[in-house]
């Protein structure tokens, strides 16, 4: 029976953002499963959409006996801090150093993590692990779709396998797939080649959604391309709002041969920049789209959903961020709800006034964001919430969430979902949790970029995406870049990137 170490440790970091992952983030989790160590890991990665559960249930069904280390992750924002960092990666190094004979490690990684002494994060991880198992023992790695794979990260994986849905509704598919390929690994005993190709353009999130055209489409091609002589073939478009020489999106490729690698590489990567004019779109300034949205749901028999794109929390955001809320106010705007705001202050004086009381609050706007303030209104507390609930859509598919002390409040026609904790509204439960019903709603208004969609679009009449000020701007070319590598468009037929000088892929940016 092959004995497999197994862990978790994930984080998507916006360099740009205004507020670093601490260790006590990772305990909690945010929208992700608490910190788990050991035995609990395995009774807590079940029936839910990571990696980690899926890997965890195809390779019981392989017979495989698991050697479970640590699994941890933390909402998106800015880079992970020293102290994080090396707490839980020395925990999940040690515990594989002690696990004893071993025939492989799996770990469920996202790809785009960015530490206050390292821009590799995954690539100091990989590479600390190989220290432990030596070159020879296979290591295979899930990673997020939008990961900013790096040389290092190919060179000490024996397998990247990236998931292919954003909304990511296949994480769990993701580790299952890292299973099958652990198989083939494990019953060969020997490696494939290797291909990476980085490619020439950032793309702006908002674009990469597999929904629609061009990736869905690219996703379909990469699907048929895989075959026996190419067991494993990604594409990862990359998370564009982190400050370093390997930010951008990528291809990679397992083959049997380098031939097959080669070519299925490649392939894949020259559709991708044939599309470059397609990873574009319209994007609503905040007053101009709930105008429009008003307008739309005069004849709409189902919500008109705005994704509040710039301050997703799933992208760095803060969750709190006053803009679209001002708009949607300032226009009039009826049966209109929008969350989540991220205000444990706010939440705590909702609490303390009670249902059906007014309260004066200074709401959100907390986190510095130039162009933003606080909302300083008097709201309607119309319903409390203690903040745990499941979130069962497909994005989160089932997770017990802890929002922690909530509110619903309203002003005028809309309400608002305030919160003690961050996660990103990608879940209809965000708004039911306190009292809304999406579905009776003119409008919604999401903090969110895309995994919204995955619950949302079903009871959408239209979409729409809308531009506040935020953490991760819609346009990357509008970032204060520094360090990319030199000649990497900073958007779509963009501008090609000019450092001042060389960045290393291996200095801090804290």
């Amino acid at each position: 029976m092959p004995r497999i170490a197994v862990g978790g440790f994930l984080h998507e970091t916006n360099t740009f953002a205004p507020t670093r992952a601490t260790y006590d983030d990772f305990v909690h989790g945010g929208g992700w499963p608490a910190m788990a160590r050991g035995a609990d890991m395995l009774k807590i990665m079940r029936n839910i959409n990571v990696g980690l559960a899926g890997f965890i249930q195809a390779a019981e069904a392989h017979g495989w006996e698991l050697v479970p280390t640590i699994s941890a992750a933390a909402t998106p924002c800015a880079h992970v801090t020293r102290d994080a960092y090396e707490r839980i990666a020395s925990e999940m190094i040690d515990r594989i150093a002690a696990a004893g004979p071993l025939d492989a490690v799996y770990l469920d990684l996202h790809g785009a993590m960015v530490a206050e002494h390292f821009d590799d994060g995954e690539g100091e991880i990989l590479a600390r692990v190989r220290q432990v198992i030596g070159k020879d023992l296979p290591l295979v790695v899930t990673l997020d779709l939008h990961a900013n794979v790096t040389p290092e990260m190919v060179e000490h994986a024996d397998a990247l396998i990236a998931y292919r849905t954003y909304p990511h509704v296949d994480m769990a598919d993701t580790g299952r797939a890292a299973a099958a390929h652990l198989a083939l690994l494990l019953g060969s005993k020997q490696k494939f080649a290797k291909a990476f190709r980085q490619l020439p353009f950032l793309i702006p999130i908002s674009w990469q959604c597999t929904n629609d055209q061009p990736t869905k489409g690219i996703y379909r091609m990469l699907a048929a391309l895989q075959d026996d002589a190419v067991p494993t073939l990604s594409f990862a478009p990359g998370f564009p709002a982190a400050d370093f020489a390997h930010c951008g999106p990528s291809v990679f490729a397992y083959g049997r041969t380098q031939e097959d690698a080669d070519a299925a590489a490649d392939t894949i990567a020259n559709v991708i920049i044939g599309h470059e004019n397609d990873f574009d779109g319209r994007i609503f300034a905040p007053d101009e789209g709930v105008l429009h949205a008003m307008e739309l749901a005069k004849t709409a028999s189902k919500p008109i959903v705005i994704a509040d794109t710039q301050d997703n929390p799933g992208a760095g955001g803060d969750s709190d961020t006053t803009g679209m809320l001002r708009a949607l106010v300032r226009n009039n705007a009826q049966r209109a709800a929008t969350g989540v705001i991220y205000d444990p202050e706010s939440a705590k004086a909702a609490h303390a006034a009670g249902v059906g009381a007014t309260v004066t609050l200074a709401l959100g706007g907390k986190s510095g964001i130039p162009g933003d303030a606080p909302y300083r209104e008097t709201f309607v507390v119309e319903q409390l919430s203690d903040g745990k609930f499941v979130a069962s859509g497909p994005y989160y598919g089932g997770r017990d969430m802890e929002m922690g002390r909530s509110a619903c409040l309203r002003i005028g026609g809309v309400r608002v979902v305030v919160s003690s904790h961050k996660a990103q509204l990608a879940d209809q439960a965000m708004y039911r949790y306190v009292g809304i019903e999406p579905t009776e709603q003119a409008i919604l208004v999401n903090k969110s970029s895309v995994h919204f969609r995955a619950d949302f679009e079903p009871i959408a009449e239209k979409l729409l995406i809308c531009a506040a000020p935020g953490a991760m701007p819609a346009d990357t070319a509008t970032l204060p870049w520094t360090r990319l590598r030199a000649g990497i468009r900073i958007k779509p037929n963009g501008a090609a990137f000019v450092p001042a000088k060389s960045p290393s892929s291996s200095s801090a940016t804290g």
